[in-house]
């Protein structure tokens, strides 16, 4: 099934634009079609006609859902990251006889979690004694307790709480208060 995009006419397209740029129905029909001869209640008619057709409805409602996509994405990639740095093994950044590993051999989940890394050559002697030893690497890590409140908080398990100061006064009439006729 094609886009609904390519069964509308151009000046329609232009319409749905203007609608989900936020216009009103008259003015997204003014920006799309020629209304320098027309009453506004012409022009009020003719927009809500056409925003009511199938096809109009069909194309906004497909703009709104690219955008719901696009915004879901990110949502999930966020919480992605989250869940990277709160639940990273600081093992994996490690070869089992204890010496770092290279960061090409870091698997996604755990290179992404890198806040910083430093290399050093580490030489010995001096001038042409110089002799090349090895390198020092210092892998910088993220605080897992900031990403795991991060977390927590966009799953409410954190209630805060606000402690509200000052006075209030109330008036209450009863019964007793109020005149017989």
């Amino acid at each position: 099934m094609g886009r609904v995009a390519d069964k509308i006419t151009i000046k329609q397209e232009k319409f749905v634009q203007g609608l989900f740029a936020g216009l009103s129905q008259r003015d997204a029909y003014k920006e799309a079609f020629n209304t320098t001869n027309m009453k506004e209640k012409t022009i009020d008619e003719k927009a809500c006609l056409l925003a009511g057709r199938d096809k109009i409805r069909a194309r906004l409602e497909e703009l709104q859902n690219e955008v719901k996509e696009r915004n879901m994405v990110t949502i999930q990639r966020i919480l992605q990251e989250y869940a990277r740095l709160g639940f990273y093994d600081p093992r994996k950044f490690f070869n089992d006889d204890g010496s770092p590993k290279g960061i090409q051999e870091l698997d996604d989940d755990t290179a992404a979690v890198l806040a910083g890394l430093e290399v050093m050559e580490i030489w010995e002697g001096r001038g042409d004694n110089r002799q090349f030893v090895g390198y020092l690497k210092k892998y910088k890590l993220p605080d897992k307790k900031g990403a795991l409140d991060s977390m927590a908080r966009h799953l409410g398990m954190f209630v805060e709480k606000k402690e509200i100061t000052g006075t209030l006064e109330v008036g209450i009439k009863l019964p007793s208060d109020i005149p017989d006729d």
